[in-house]
């Protein structure tokens, strides 16, 4: 299955489609403003981003930013999350289908690191600095990877419905396996790598098979 890729800036930004301007004006707004934001991260570091950035790639006043976010660390965390959520249904939807479970599993691994890869420069922004975005940033941060963990547990679960002796995941576990694949995919995007990440799924899937015994 083709994985998914982060949509261009522009086209983020263009995301409130006519039937969602027209049912809900202020939400179209909003996902334009998180569209600009994503932009302009794609180009220049979070420190360096200003909110007068922003309004201008949204091509809406600072008064609208304020309109909905209080600051630009909430856009950064509202980009952050809205991309968190194309990268999560990617992997879940790469494990759609009639597959063996270790097919789906692989076929999730390399779904998440194609993902990334496909908007280098935004995702080298994002990873590198939700850890400077303030303490709320971070919170978001821990939330994402709960729900990464998640769905590796829920596809653990379901393979032992065929395999019932397969290693159980626990939450504990479930989180370091996430966490050790983020910590390769974070050395890779600090040494610029970031347009290579599907060069890890080998070394992904052989953390999952360590782990699961898959």
């Amino acid at each position: 299955m083709q994985a998914r890729s982060l949509p261009d800036v522009p086209e983020l930004a263009e995301a409130a489609s006519d039937d969602a301007a027209r049912s809900d004006p202020q939400h179209a707004h909003r996902l334009r403003l998180v569209g600009a934001m994503a932009a302009v991260l794609a180009e220049k570091a979070y420190s360096t981003v200003t909110i007068a950035d922003v309004a201008r790639q949204a091509r809406v006043s600072k008064r609208t930013f304020y309109e909905h976010f209080a600051d630009k660390e909430a856009c950064f965390i509202a980009v952050y999350a809205t991309l968190s959520d194309i990268v999560l249904k990617a992997t879940f939807d790469a494990t759609a289908g009639n597959l063996p479970w270790a097919t789906k599993l692989r076929a999730s691994t390399r779904a998440y690191l194609s993902t990334l890869e496909s908007q280098p420069a935004l995702t080298r922004t994002l990873m590198m600095d939700i850890y400077a975005a303030g303490p709320e940033a971070l919170k978001i941060r821990r939330q994402v990877q709960k729900r990464f963990a998640d769905q590796l547990r829920r596809l653990v679960a379901l393979s032992r419905k065929d395999g019932p002796k397969k290693t159980r995941l626990s939450q504990a576990m479930a989180t370091a396996v996430i966490g050790g694949i983020n910590e390769l995919v974070l050395v890779a995007v600090e040494e610029g790598r970031a347009d290579r990440l599907t060069e890890l799924a080998t070394t992904a899937d052989a953390l999952l098979q360590g782990v699961l015994g898959s």
